[in-house]
């Protein structure tokens, strides 16, 4: 039996940026990469697959960050109403 082999993401990443680029064939890089065609016909599809929630994860985080954002904002400002009421009734019970 043999083992499989574990390739990085970062050199699957490469492989299919060259498979999307079109300028070689899947057997040409096949046979430069020395890895079966299926497999990175299956990698080529998982990018195709992914690639629309990259876009969907990108602009629910920034709606997050900005939700996050405009609490912490509401958060200080109440604070800082809070604060100043204090204020104004220490000045008044102190008689400054």
């Amino acid at each position: 039996m043999s083992v499989r082999k574990k390739y990085p993401t970062d050199f699957k990443a490469k492989v299919v940026l060259e498979i999307l680029k079109e300028e070689k064939s899947v057997s040409e890089l096949s046979s430069e990469y020395g890895i079966h065609p299926s497999i990175l016909n299956r990698w080529r599809n998982m990018v195709i697959e992914k690639l629309p929630s990259f876009f969907t994860d990108e602009q629910k985080n920034l709606e997050n960050i900005k939700a996050q954002y405009e609490k912490q904002i509401q958060d200080l400002y109440a604070e800082v109403g809070r604060l100043t009421t204090e204020l104004t009734w220490l000045k008044k019970k102190s008689g400054l």
